[in-house]
């Protein structure tokens, strides 16, 4: 099954999902998007909200995992592997981050808030420089985490069934999956369902910035168990952890939205903040943890 997963990697990394391609078919995240919607629309009202949203996430899992055992089973894992390459959001994640990273060297802000809206959910439309590159750090760990490194094991365990069943469960976390009244207990089952699909992805992401960041590996494993259980998110504080070490400055801490401030903790708080220079450093570090998530692929489908 490495061998899916690798071949996903190199087919992202090179090509990415095309624009001609995805303004022609779309792409399989908005399709289950779109299922998902539906069953949101027809189901999360009334009674028993907990149990639709449980066979929400039946339905959907179904609907991602049928096919993908079929296809793998008649067609082989070359085939497989082309349908699991858009998965795989490795390219993707690299564009987003130097959109922001670019005009916030340039000391454009507002094109680096811009930028950085897309990629968060929170306010930046006063944000500084610091609190810009904090919250795209973050989120360049965070989504290395559920966008590349959590794909890539699911294809590696699974072959395409596996690496559908994840983004599946990851699409329905992130639109039903949140605290509040209409989804709370609708989306109860799915987002504690990304949890338990992101716990290993999570620490092995921590790992592999560790190694990317050689000198300071010690560091990053240092902050990413020392303070990834203060994090609101059972898992994303461990590549945010692991970041914050590798780079030495502090991520996280307190944030605003549309309709309240989270007063989050800080991880690795005695550093300082980040600065332009270390979103490029941390890019770079991306970039060198999907080159060896690559190697451990190759080495595992040599094996």
């Amino acid at each position: 099954m490495a061998v899916i997963a690798l071949l996903a990697l190199v087919l992202d990394v090179l090509i990415g999902w095309p624009d001609a391609v995805y303004r022609r078919v779309g792409h399989p995240v908005t399709w289950a998007g779109r299922l998902i919607a539906a069953l949101d629309r027809t189901l999360n009202k009334g009674r028993a909200r907990r149990a639709k949203g449980a066979l929400t996430v039946v339905v959907v899992l179904l609907a991602a995992m049928i096919p993908a055992v079929l296809i793998q089973a008649w067609l082989g894992p070359w085939v497989a592997a082309v349908l699991a390459w858009p998965l795989v959001a490795a390219r993707s994640l690299d564009q987003h981050l130097r959109a922001v990273a670019v005009p916030l060297a340039a000391g454009d802000l507002a094109a680096a808030r811009g930028a950085t809206a897309m990629i968060v959910g929170r306010d930046v439309t006063q944000a500084d420089t610091p609190a810009l590159s904090r919250a795209s750090l973050e989120s360049l760990a965070e989504n290395f985490s559920d966008g590349v490194i959590a794909p890539l094991f699911w294809a590696a365990v699974g072959g395409l069934p596996g690496i559908a069943a994840y983004k599946a469960i990851n699409t329905m976390d992130s639109m039903i999956g949140h605290r509040t009244p209409r989804h709370e207990a609708f989306g109860m089952i799915a987002a504690r369902l990304d949890d338990v699909a992101n716990l290993i992805p999570a620490r092995l992401s921590a790992g592999l910035i560790a190694i990317a960041s050689g000198r300071r590996a010690g560091a990053a494993l240092r902050v990413a168990l020392r303070d990834a259980s203060a994090h609101r998110s059972p898992n994303a504080g461990w590549p945010e952890g692991a970041m914050a070490g590798a780079l030495d400055c502090r991520l996280s801490g307190p944030r605003v939205y549309a309709d309240r401030v989270a007063d989050e903790p800080w991880l690795n708080a005695a550093a300082p903040d980040p600065d332009a220079a270390d979103l490029r450093r941390g890019i770079a570090l991306i970039r060198r943890a999907t080159m060896v998530a690559a190697l451990l692929l190759a080495t595992a489908a040599l094996v």
